[in-house]
């Protein structure tokens, strides 16, 4: 199995970034941007500079902006053409603890059931009033109960979300009004059955070779929206081919570079005003005779009709799906 991990970086090696690249079973890569330091460096890492990704994907490359998180596909990419297995996408601010590993993708597992649309899964980890990045603002004072619905079922798992202690993935509303750290407690993961979702990111995110297309990040929406949306969008199309989201525990420190809260909140209204919306869109554009790009590609096109997303997304994500196809077949 050859496993990768991503992340990109304007900083010099973090501490998180020499933690995973200190580990024996992943190779690391990290993505450089113009702010990255030009003579960046750290032992057992394929860095990739801004001139190194020109060479990665023929079609992407010239489209995207510079010094936006979305470089990363530029790893992504690079990774698949190296042949990945599986990718681990996470940030040069998540510290790895000793433990830190994702489960198998098959197997028997604890499950919530089908079709309880959002969820808050942290409420299973903890008894804090906290809530994920992208549970919509209307849910979040609600107690979902979900102890008590869980089921043992056997399932594909696609994507592992891995949670993070300290300060976990929280949005700008949670920091603002409260802004308590968490440790969550540790559990049997949990599985989310089609139709029960809930907003994941890319801080500790295991993403299996199959789906790999749906790593696209929107390139056009704004910085605390993009790994939502992407999330967002993935889910429906994971049931379709019979994978599901999982959670597990945290294994990873989130020592979080800093943030300007408010700018944060701002960021972030897009999210607020579209989350639901857009898993409405998603159901109404897939089909299960199409592949999950094409299906992917048709979900974008659903959020360009309604505003949520620019005609320059669909042009970034067709040469994104132009250069997966040609990695996965190279």
């Amino acid at each position: 199995m050859s496993k990768y991990v991503v992340i990109t970086s304007i900083f010099e090696p973090t501490e998180a970034v020499r933690a995973f690249a200190g580990l024996n079973d992943y190779k690391l890569v990290v993505v450089g941007d113009k702010k990255t330091p030009k003579d960046w460096t750290c032992d057992n890492v394929e860095y990739l500079s801004v001139l190194d990704q020109s060479g990665v994907g023929a079609h992407l490359s010239g489209v995207l902006p510079y010094n936006h998180y979305c470089r990363k596909m530029m790893g992504y990419l690079y990774c698949v053409n190296k042949g990945a297995s599986l990718i681990v996408d996470t940030d040069d601010d998540n510290i790895p603890k000793e433990n830190w590993s994702f489960p198998a993708a098959e197997g028997s597992f604890s499950a919530l059931p089908e079709d309880k649309g959002f969820v808050n899964i942290y409420e299973l980890y903890t008894d804090m009033k906290i809530w994920p990045r992208g549970l919509p603002v209307n849910l979040i004072n609600e107690r979902f109960g979900l102890e008590k619905d869980l089921i043992e079922k056997t399932c594909k798992v696609g994507i592992w979300q891995g949670l993070a202690d300290e300060d976990p993935d929280v949005d700008a509303i949670y920091r603002l009004t409260n802004g308590a750290l968490c440790y969550f407690n540790e559990r049997d993961p949990v599985v989310l059955g089609k139709g029960t979702l809930c907003p994941f990111n890319s801080q500790n995110t295991m993403i299996a070779k199959e789906l790999f297309p749906l790593l696209y990040l929107p390139t056009y929406v704004t910085f605390r929206f993009t790994d939502i949306l992407r999330g967002l969008v993935a889910q429906p199309i994971m049931w379709l081919f019979d994978y599901h989201l999982g959670f597990t525990n945290a294994t990873v420190i989130q020592k979080r570079n800093p943030h300007d809260y408010f700018q944060d909140f701002l960021s972030e209204i897009p999210m607020y005003k579209h989350c639901e919306e857009v898993i409405e869109i998603a159901n109404g554009a897939i089909s299960s005779g199409k592949s999950i790009s094409d299906n992917l590609f048709n979900v974008y096109e659903g959020l360009h009709r309604k505003d949520i997303v620019e005609t320059e997304e669909l042009e970034v994500l067709a040469a994104w799906l132009k250069d997966i196809d040609l990695a996965t077949k190279s």
